[in-house]
């Protein structure tokens, strides 16, 4: 579905991201781990497209989008839940969820509003509430389900665990799984293995803006360790 490949990227002169190759295919969740300011979630913004790419190729189903604009690539089927959640604190949840919709025919909109509520229960019974009250783990629930609004083939999750309580990191694990079996394919961000054993099919390592490992989430431990302690 996609496929990245020898993809450099940064911010003005400063490069971050070195020689990238990576892919990710229908009803897979792949973790993207590495300590902090390994290049995680640029890596995630040039797969959106908000970052432009410096060398290398980026494929959806065989046809390059290298060059192809953010709105252009959330119309094929990519969406980010960004770090940080990143939701309208003032507007109700319900118009949280709309946003994610923008330009999306009011019957798709009303649809995928039922898929959001189905995946997270807890969205609908809070759906007037203003999203600034909700808890910490209520607001990841909500940046995801914002970002199912656009009917995505792919979802990009950029650190799902940061500052949440362990209970609420495996219930998002969970719901994380099960969009994976639904046929969704998902890149998840995390710093550690162990949030995701029972989620992730697959592992990639980031490390300094490079790619260090591929492979078995377990075979992951150690690169990541190793890159924590360095």
């Amino acid at each position: 579905m996609l496929e990245l490949v020898n993809l450099s990227a940064g911010y003005g002169r400063l490069p971050v991201l070195f020689d990238i190759s990576l892919q990710v295919g229908p009803g897979e969740v792949v973790a993207l781990l590495g300590p902090n300011g390994a290049g995680k979630s640029t890596l995630l913004k040039t797969i959106l497209g908000v970052v432009r790419p410096r060398a290398g190729e980026l494929e959806w189903e065989g046809e390059r989008i290298t060059n192809a604009k953010a709105a252009d690539r959330v119309a094929l089927g990519i969406t980010l839940c960004p770090e940080g959640r990143r939701i309208f604190k003032n507007l109700s949840v319900k118009e949280n969820l709309l946003a994610g919709a923008f330009g999306r025919k009011g019957s798709v909109t009303d649809a995928q509003l039922e898929v959001c509520f189905e995946i997270f229960p807890r969205l609908l019974e809070r759906c007037s509430q203003r999203a600034g009250s909700l808890s910490g783990g209520e607001q990841q629930m909500l940046a995801i389900g914002r970002s199912l609004m656009a009917q995505p083939r792919l979802v990009l999750i950029d650190e799902l665990s940061m500052g949440l309580a362990p209970l609420i990191v495996f219930e998002l694990v969970r719901k994380v799984r099960e969009l994976g079996d639904a046929g969704l394919a998902v890149i998840v961000v995390d710093q550690f293995v162990k949030t995701l054993e029972d989620c992730a099919d697959r592992a990639y390592v980031l490390d300094k803006g490079r790619m260090e490992y591929a492979g078995a989430l377990k075979g992951a431990t150690e690169v990541l360790e190793q890159a924590i302690g360095a």
